[in-house]
This record gives C-alpha cells, structure tokens and sequence, in this order.
C-alpha cells in the first residue's frame, strides 16, 4: 500500500499537481518511514552472484605474481586468445566491470571506456610505471582487457625509443610484446653496483688499531629517467641511504653526476658531468677585489665522464643488469687542451644490478603522452 502510494504521488508531482502529491507521500510515509530508500533500492538491478560456465576464464598463468619485479609477467603463451574471449565477455556485458556488492557511491563501472583508458595513462605516466599497469591488471576481466589497450603500450615504446622506434611487426606480436621483449632501461628503480677491493694498512705506525690491510667497500647508483637524463652517485653509504637522493631530477646532493643517456640496440651510453657549484658569494668576492695580489689558482682542468655499458638479463630478469664495455674521463684546461683517460676495467667494476625503489612511482606528475 505504501508504495503504491508514493508512485501515485510521483505521478502527481510529475503533472505539475504538487498539492496531491504531497498528500500522497505523506500517506505513504506514515505507513512505511523508509518507503523511498525502500523503493530505491528495489528498482536497483540484481548483480549476478554467479557467473556462466563459459564465461569462467581461469588465468592463473597470466595473474600469478611471485613477487617479482615486471619481467616475470610476462610470457603468456596465449595471451592474445586470453585477450580476444576476454574482450568479447567485455563487449557482452556493456560495461569494463561490475561490482562485487551492491553500494550506494558510484562505481567504476560507470565511467565510460575513455575516461578508463586516461586512468590508466596516468597509471602509467610520463616516468612510465609499467609495474603498476600489470598490477590493475590483475583487479578484473574489464581492467585486464584495458590493460592490453594498443594504444598505450604504442606510446610507452615511443617514451623509450623515440618516435623512430618503427613498428612491432614482424619481429614482435604486439607493442606490449615490443616493450617486453626489447632491450631497454627500466625507470621505477635504479642500478646499484658494490665494488669492494684490500687496501693495505700503514706499516710506519702500529698501535692497538693497527691492520695489516683494510677491506673497503664503496656503491655506484644510476637513475635513468624516460626523457633521456640520467643521475649517477658513488658512495660508501647503504643504498637504504642513499636511493631517495636520487628521487628528483634535479638533486640536491652536489656529488651527484648529472648527464644524458643514448639507448642503441642493447648499449645504452652515458656523457656525465659533475654539478656546477657557485663557491663564490658576495662577500668573498669584495674580499678579493681588495687584494692587491691574487694568489695562482691551479687548474685542475673540467672533467666529463663517457660511459657505456650493455644491457644483459640476470636469474631470467629481464634488463636488469648493465655490464661495463668502456669507461673514458676527458679531462678540458682552461688553455683548451682536452686530454682523455681511458680506465681499464678488467674486472674491476662489477656489474649493475636493477632494484625498485617504490618511492620513485608513488606520486604521478604528467599523463603518458
């Protein structure tokens, strides 16, 4: 009675008779306090409990995650089938996904397909978090399928290697299969190498700390970034210390090398240089002009560092190691003489290895474009 009351009263209010209408709602109010929350919610359409038999998609191979970094991911045999029987149950329903249990905010579901794929550019954004892209592709049959998107996997390839980058076909059987497969740098982390070597003790002076030899230990950090720039620290710090200093472009920290990367085939080469730092203020400077005679200042010349290394799998991660092929310092004088170094390696410096840094992919500035 109570609700067919209210309906009579939203046909009244619908003609413009807004007198009965209220007549007829206060009825159905006395009979039954929640009658519109009531009627709300029994208009709402049922979600399905249970889903079809073919339907049911198991991806156990697609969604296992071992707790592993990116590369691991992938590999699916059959993932462009997973993808077509996926995007038709998606095309089925009229929606990306639905929700589990019923609730009165709005879901995502509702968001058209568009703003979806832009979600997940900023997902991805400019310093391209692929991680967390595969990670929502986890969530639902809907977020995988949007995952998988061309278009963004296209843009993630040109991020990497330039608008001249070509296409995938015929080495590769997607865009997504192109950044699996290729050799590439990865940005959410950075490349750590531990160098460790015996330095002999003073035999002049011996006392209660007297060793006859020290073991030193000393780490290399590399920050890659997508545009190109690249960051490089040594120190005898914990890389614990040490990483959230490599957090920004542009450091804080003075002895960090700042430079710029070139990716080619599998050989990424690097040109860095020290910051500059203005040692001269204000003070200093009418102090000197006051001085009648300048001391001499030696030259100790501009120094550039030209490393190259090349990109190698480690334990069947992929890119996650660089392994050293040249190391040049070009010493330059203010007289213009400009004298390379060429150090040898020959197994003095160990390899980088690839770690995530999860602070470097907290925050989101720019969308992938």
């Amino acid at each position: 009675m109570a609700k067919t009351l209210f309906l009579q009263g939203i046909e009244n209010e619908q003609s413009g008779r807004l007198y009965e209408a209220i007549q007829f709602y206060r009825r159905a109010v006395q009979l039954v306090p929640d009658i519109e929350f009531r009627l709300y919610e029994s208009t709402k359409p049922k979600l399905r409990e249970n889903i079809d038999s073919d339907e049911k998609l198991t991806l156990e191979t697609s969604f296992h995650d071992n707790g592993v970094d990116l590369q691991e991911l992938d590999g699916e045999e059959n993932d462009g089938d997973i993808l077509g029987r996926l995007a038709k149950v998606i095309g089925k329903n009229g929606c990306v996904c639905s929700p589990h249990l019923e609730q009165s905010s709005t879901h995502i579901s509702a968001l058209p397909m568009e703003i979806v794929f832009y979600i997940l550019r900023w997902v991805v954004s400019s310093d391209l978090d692929i991680r967390s892209l595969e990670m929502i592709a986890k969530v639902c049959r809907g977020l995988y399928v949007c995952a998988r998107d061309a278009e963004i996997w296209r843009m993630a390839c040109v991020r990497v290697w330039g608008v001249k980058c070509g296409t995938f076909e015929p080495k590769y059987l997607s865009w997504r299969d192109m950044y699996m497969q290729r050799p590439r740098l990865q940005f959410n982390g950075c490349y750590i190498s531990k160098t460790t070597y015996i330095r002999h003790g003073e035999n002049s002076f011996q006392d209660q700390f007297y060793k006859p030899w020290h073991l030193v230990s000393y780490f290399r950090y590399l920050r890659f970034f997508p545009e190109g720039k690249v960051l490089m620290l040594t120190s005898t710090d914990e890389p614990q210390n040490c990483v959230n200093s490599l957090k920004f472009r542009d450091p804080r920290n003075n002895s960090i090398l700042i430079g710029h990367y070139r990716l080619r085939d599998n050989c990424v080469s690097l040109v860095l240089k020290r910051q500059e730092i203005n040692k001269m203020n204000s003070t200093s400077e009418m102090s000197s002009r006051r001085r009648k005679h300048l001391e001499p200042v030696h030259d100790s010349g501009e120094q550039t560092f030209h490393v190259e290394f090349e990109i190698q799998s480690y334990h069947k991660r992929r890119n996650s190691q660089l392994s050293w092929l040249c190391y040049v310092i070009y010493t330059k004088y203010k007289n213009g003489q400009e004298i390379p170094t060429e150090l040898s390696l020959g197994g003095k410096y160990p390899p980088f290895r690839f770690h995530r840094v999860k602070s470097y992919t907290q925050k989101s500035e720019f969308p992938l474009q």
